[in-house]
């Protein structure tokens, strides 16, 4: 379980160019929990992320693993248990070595003994893997990862940090890069990931279908808060124009621009 408590990020404080990125933010994420998070652009959906993962420190709040207090441990150790899958799909994996060796390093945490315990049974364990994305990623095992699609690396990057076991995974708008067909397979394949190892994620995306269809429970933020959290037979009632009534109705005003936030590929 992730225990969020009085989440706050303010950058530039005391001067003219202040912002005031998240405020004051709780939120607890249950184990097999899946977040979809929506919001226009500014909202905080990143900073909350980088904050839960540990990539910027909060200006105030505590964020608790499990029990544990981790609101100082930096990112590379977070790392051990939060995963996470930004949009560009180059940045999940290393481009200039092998796929088999990119599946190596983040299957053991890092590169100690990389090529020793590249052995053939763990060969035939990551081909074994590679046959559920249906890309035929299973006989290229030894071409470099540069040499793939978008969707093929970031299908690989999903496949990868499911088998790193993290306690929460992140996906940072991780198909707004894609062409719509492999944005529908790597949507697929997250959520078929998540059921079939019971894994705990938390995805911001801006296709408002997409956050609906997707997940128990869905997050709206506007304007660095959380003002929406639903889930259960209230999230699965909802549709689009519900939902941007809801914001009307929560935030007693239009927003700047509907289509931002209601955007879809």
């Amino acid at each position: 379980m992730i225990r969020v408590e009085n989440f706050t990020k303010v950058y530039h404080p005391g001067t003219a160019n202040e912002i005031v990125a998240l405020h004051d933010v709780d939120l607890t994420v249950h184990e097999g929990d899946f977040i979809t998070i929506v919001g226009s652009n500014g909202a905080g959906k990143t900073t909350l992320f980088n904050l839960i993962s540990g990539n910027q420190p909060p200006t105030a709040g505590k964020i608790h693993v499990n029990g544990t207090d981790v609101t100082r441990d930096p990112e590379y150790k977070r790392a051990k248990y939060i995963g996470r899958i930004f949009q560009d799909p180059l940045l999940g994996t290393a481009t200039n070595m092998a796929l088999e060796d990119n599946m190596m390093i983040c299957y053991r945490k890092g590169f100690k003994g990389l090529k020793i315990s590249l052995n053939s049974r763990r060969r035939r364990f990551f081909r074994e893997q590679l046959v559920q994305l249906d890309m035929g990623l299973e006989h290229r095992m030894k071409d470099n990862v540069g040499l793939l699609s978008g969707g093929q690396r970031q299908a690989l990057t999903l496949l990868m940090m499911v088998l790193s076991e993290p306690d929460l995974i992140l996906l940072d708008e991780h198909t707004a890069a894609l062409d719509p067909k492999n944005a529908a397979l790597v949507l697929g394949l997250t959520q078929e990931f998540i059921d079939r190892f019971q894994l705990t994620a938390m995805m911001i995306t801006h296709n408002m279908k997409d956050a609906i269809e997707y997940g128990n429970r869905l997050l709206m933020m506007d304007r660095g808060e959380i003002i929406l959290d639903v889930s259960g037979p209230e999230k699965r009632n909802l549709t689009v124009d519900k939902l941007v009534e809801e914001f009307h109705k929560i935030r007693h005003r239009t927003l700047e621009s509907d289509e931002v936030m209601l955007s879809e590929p």
